[in-house]
């Protein structure tokens, strides 16, 4: 394929890409409470809308405290389960990795349902609580693989060296493993919390309309008609997608953060 057939592939894929972004950028930039393209003059009425209105502001808020919390608590999940799958080696270690990735790879509607039979049983169905516990075990799966990737990138001579000059375990992984795996624990952090804020299907199955999430609040508006609300909200939230993963791949090694080896490695 030549330089420039390459080059106007490329072009295309990004076209496609960046234009339905594109499209809702303009519609949330109407002034006019019209979701036309191009806009109808240009007006930032709706961001202000989705910041100030409490029918906006208190699903931002649910939104950002759910992603915040349950993405800390599949953090703390996921790291000593990483540490003990890759300290001690044991014979199980597939099994328990399988188990914990489970969550993701089911379909999300069966572990939502499972969610929500569970939650209605123990009778804390509709509590926030229950949607920070469940989005945590639904996405454990991104900070446990990340997390498994930094210490399987540790040199074991580092570690070994460590603790021939005298050091005891805790001071091993608190001044050598933590400081090595810190970057991936950040990344598995990041992509839970973003993926958080825009699940729709457990946050709705396990809380229904007594926790409101922005995308449930969006999908309840539907019912009354379309906004340019709608759209100011899927711009900030590709904004802050793009900021967060942005900040990921300039200080931290992306390819690496993504399971590439250094070629000494294969």
């Amino acid at each position: 394929m030549s330089k420039t057939i390459r080059i106007i592939f490329l072009s295309l894929i990004l076209f496609l890409l960046c234009g339905p972004l594109i499209v809702v950028t303009g519609v949330s930039l109407n002034a006019k409470k019209r979701l036309f393209f191009p806009p109808e003059g240009i007006s930032l009425r709706w961001y202000a809308e989705l910041l100030t209105e409490s029918s906006w502001l208190i699903p931002v808020q649910n939104s950002l405290t759910i992603a915040f919390t349950s993405s800390l608590i599949a953090l703390s999940i996921a790291l000593p389960l990483a540490y003990f799958l890759w300290r001690y080696r044991v014979f199980y270690a597939r099994a328990l990795f399988t188990l914990g990735i489970s969550p993701f790879i089911l379909p999300p509607v069966i572990t939502a349902l499972g969610f929500l039979s569970f939650w209605v049983t123990i009778g804390l169905y509709g509590k926030m609580g229950a949607t920070m516990i469940s989005h945590a075990i639904f996405f454990v799966t991104l900070p446990l693989v990340t997390i498994s990737l930094g210490f399987e990138s540790i040199d074991h001579e580092i570690v070994e060296a460590a603790q021939t000059m005298g050091a005891d375990p805790r001071t091993v992984f608190k001044t050598v493993i933590f400081p090595m795996i810190r970057p991936y624990m950040i990344s598995g952090l990041a992509f839970a919390f973003v993926l958080s804020l825009n699940e729709y299907i457990v946050a709705y199955m396990v809380s229904g309309f007594t926790v409101e999430t922005l995308p449930i609040k969006i999908f309840n508006s539907l019912r009354y008609g379309y906004t340019p609300v709608m759209a100011s909200v899927a711009v900030v939230f590709v904004l802050l997608a793009v900021i967060i993963f942005g900040l990921i791949g300039r200080f931290g090694d992306l390819p690496k953060l993504l399971g590439a080896m250094n070629p000494e490695e294969k």
